[in-house]
Order: structure tokens, then sequence, then C-alpha cells
């Protein structure tokens, strides 16, 4: 008769640690790839929020001002916003601010308008044409809110990974548009990115990398 309490031989013991070791793997690359989606969420997350609160401080500016001043604003908004996607995108783009009257309170919706072989296509900026259409629209509300508020705030424009889901096309586009930015309202823009072509459009640039633990600064020659 068997022995039921028998101690198992060294080859199953093998065996055993070598499927344990390898179910640990399988799980352990779970791990990882959940702990990368995770973070993929929260930085798409931080992105929408950051959106969302570009677009509220402009609704903000618009309902708190008198009637005269909001449609200034809001023509000053539009325009510069235009001008952004029709240089980065083409001449077939525009936005447009429809404001409403609810109560005493004025309320701003804000659009895109797409021409497509002469149809008119008028979508909320996050469903035109993905995530690079509203890169443009954040950046050029930004800069509209303060050149519009006052008092003017002086000083540099910073930027941190301007146009970052704008495809490489338009990438030469986009740093056209910084520089002109730069250009029409004085002031000096102080950029963070991780693409090249943004980065050697600079008057100055700094590549920053780690070695080590160790940040190590060098200037990149743009001549």
């Amino acid at each position: 008769m068997e022995n039921s309490n028998q101690i198992p031989s060294l080859e199953q013991v093998n065996q055993l640690l070598r499927q344990a070791q390898d179910e640990w793997t399988r799980l352990d690359a779970k791990r990882q790839l959940l702990e990368e989606q995770l973070a993929k969420k929260k930085e798409e997350l931080e992105e929408y929020v950051d959106t969302i609160d570009v677009y509220e401080k402009a609704r903000i500016l618009l309902q708190q001002s008198a009637e005269y001043a909001r449609e200034q604003a809001k023509q000053q908004m539009e325009t510069l916003v235009t001008n952004a996607l029709q240089y980065v995108f083409g001449p077939l783009f525009s936005f447009q601010i429809e404001l409403e009257e609810h109560g005493n309170k004025a309320v701003a919706e804000f659009y895109v308008v797409s021409d497509y072989e002469g149809v008119k296509v008028k979508t909320k900026p996050q469903d035109s044409r993905g995530g690079g259409v509203v890169d443009i629209v954040t950046l050029a509300l930004r800069v509209a809110l303060i050149e519009t508020v006052q008092p003017k705030q002086n000083g540099p424009l910073l930027l941190d990974e301007p146009g970052k889901h704008v495809s490489g096309e338009y990438i030469y586009y986009l740093y056209e548009f910084l520089k002109s930015l730069s250009t029409m309202f004085a002031r000096q823009i102080i950029m963070i990115t991780h693409n090249h072509h943004l980065a050697e459009s600079g008057d100055k640039a700094y590549e920053i990398t780690i070695r080590d633990g160790v940040s190590e600064v060098s200037e990149i020659d743009n001549t």
C-alpha cells in the first residue's frame, strides 16, 4: 500500500518550484502591465483635468464680463484660436464660441468648425480629429486668457509639452506658430519638450539627461 505521506522526490520539488516560478513570472508581468496602464490613464486624466480647467477659466471670463467686454473677449479668443488652428492644420478650420443667456448668466460653448468639401462640420474640440486639435485649442486659449485678463500679466509664457499629441507632419507648423506668438505678444517662451524638432526651433535649447541618478545638462547647438 502506497504511503500518502511519502516525501516528494527532488525532481518533483524542482518541478513544483518551476511551476511556482512560472506563475510568479506571469503574475509579475501582468502586474507591470496593469501599472503601466494605470500610469497612462492617470496621465490622460491629468491632461483632461488641465484642459477642462482652461475651458472653465475662459467660460468664467466670458460670463463675468459686461456685454461689450464679453463680445470683445469672445472675438479675441475666436480670432486667436482660429489663427492657431489654421496655422497648424490649414485654412479649413475655425474656432467658434456660442454664448447663450441662462437667467442672468451667459453660458459659453466651444466648437471647432471644419470644412469638408464644402460641408461645414461643427464639433466639440475633443471630438475633432483627436488630441492634436485639443492641444492647439488649449494652447491658444491659454494665451488668449493671459492677453485678455486685466490687469495684464507680464512675463514669459511657460509651456509644458506643447502639442504633445500633434502628429509629426504638423510639428513644423506648430513651432512656427509658437515663434509668431512670441513676436506678436513680445513674450519669451520657455518650454519643456521631448520633441527634438520643437527643441531645435528655440534660440537656446538644453538637453537634460539622467545618468546613474545624476542630472546632466548640455546645450543643443541650433545654429
